[in-house]
C-alpha cells in the first residue's frame, strides 16, 4: 500500500484512463479566468487551480502538477494584481494538486486539513519527492477553518473520508461559490484512494454536504465550472452504482462477475503497467469488507 500511495502522489494522470484530455491540458499554456469579482480559476494544467485577490494579499488554491506549471500560475496571478501571494490552500494530497509546490516561493502559509498534511508527509519521503518536504502545510485544521482575504470571506470545510481522507471544500459564502477539488468528477466515475482512507460511502456523504452548502457554482479539480445539477447527477450516479453493487454482493456475485456486469475489464494490468482500481472494485471491496 505504501508503494501505491507514493505512485498516487507522483504519477502522471494520463496513466489513469483520463489520458487525452488531461495530457492536452498539461501541454497548454495556463490562463487565469475570472469567475466572479476577486476569484479566478487557472486553466491549462493537469488539474484546476485558482486564486482569490484581496485588498492587500492573494491566496492560491492548489499548486499545479509541476514546478514549471506553478511558476506559470504565479505569472498569471501577477497579470491580475501586484498584491503579494501570501497563502496557499491545498484541497487534498494528490500529486496533480501538490507536486507543483516546489515552484512556489518559500515562506508562504500553506493550509490543509491535518489528514492531507499527514498524507503529504508520508508521500514526500519518497526519494524523488524529498524536495517537497520544505513545502508541507504550515497550518492545519480538523473540521472547519474560517478565513478572510479581505474583503472575501472563506470557509475551509473538511467533509471526512471521501476521495481521500483529507479532502476539503473552499467555500465563498458571499459568492455562493465552492472549490471542491476531486470530490466531484463530471463525465466519468470518480477516483477513490482507499490507500489514503477514501471511501465511496464517505464520498456520497460529502456530495450531499456539498449540496447542502448555499452554493450555486462549483469548481471541480478537473473540467469546467459546474452548477448544482451536475453535482446532483454525480451523486445520483454514485448512489445507484453503490445500490446495484450491494444487491449483486447479496446475490453472491464475485468481483469479476460484478465488473463484467458494469462492462469493466477483468484482466490484470500488463507487466510494468498501472491503473487505479475502478469505482466498481472500490465499492465491492468496501461493501464486502475485503
Amino acid at each position: 500500500m505504501r508503494t501505491l500511495e507514493k505512485l498516487t502522489l507522483g504519477i502522471v494522470l494520463s496513466l489513469t484512463g483520463l489520458s487525452s484530455g488531461f495530457s492536452q491540458q498539461q501541454a497548454a499554456a495556463l490562463t487565469a479566468e475570472k469567475i466572479t469579482d476577486n476569484i479566478y480559476i487557472v486553466r491549462g494544467g493537469v488539474a484546476n487551480t485558482g486564486f482569490v485577490v484581496g485588498e492587500k494579499e492573494v491566496a492560491a488554491i492548489d499548486a499545479e502538477m509541476t514546478a514549471g506549471s506553478a511558476k506559470q500560475m504565479i505569472d498569471e496571478i501577477k497579470k491580475v494584481t501586484p498584491n503579494p501571494l501570501t497563502k496557499l490552500i491545498m484541497t487534498h494530497s494528490d500529486g496533480d494538486h501538490v507536486n507543483g509546490l516546489a515552484g512556489f516561493p518559500k515562506g508562504l502559509e500553506i493550509i490543509s486539513s491535518i489528514q492531507a498534511r499527514n498524507e503529504m508527509e508520508e508521500a514526500f519521503k519518497a526519494p524523488n519527492a524529498q524536495g517537497l518536504q520544505e513545502f508541507l502545510p504550515t497550518k492545519t485544521f480538523t473540521d472547519k477553518l474560517d478565513m478572510v482575504i479581505a474583503p472575501e470571506r472563506m470557509q475551509l470545510i473538511h467533509l471526512g473520508q471521501a476521495h481521500t481522507s483529507g479532502d476539503i471544500v473552499v467555500f465563498f459564502p458571499d459568492r455562493k461559490l465552492a472549490f471542491v477539488g476531486d470530490l466531484v468528477f463530471i463525465g466519468r466515475d470518480p477516483l477513490i484512494h482507499r490507500q489514503k482512507g477514501g471511501t465511496s460511502t464517505g464520498l456520497i456523504k460529502a456530495l450531499k454536504a456539498i449540496l447542502d452548502l448555499n452554493a450555486e457554482k462549483f469548481v471541480p479539480g478537473h473540467g469546467n465550472v459546474i452548477g448544482r445539477g451536475e453535482v446532483e447527477s454525480a451523486l445520483k450516479s454514485l448512489q445507484e452504482k453503490q445500490d446495484k453493487i450491494r444487491s449483486l454482493i447479496k446475490e453472491g456475485k464475485s468481483l469479476d462477475e460484478i465488473k463484467t456486469t458494469f462492462g469493466i475489464p477483468t484482466a490484470p494490468a500488463k507487466p510494468g503497467g498501472f491503473s487505479f482500481p475502478s469505482i466498481v472494485e472500490v465499492m465491492y471491496l468496501e461493501l464486502s469488507a475485503k
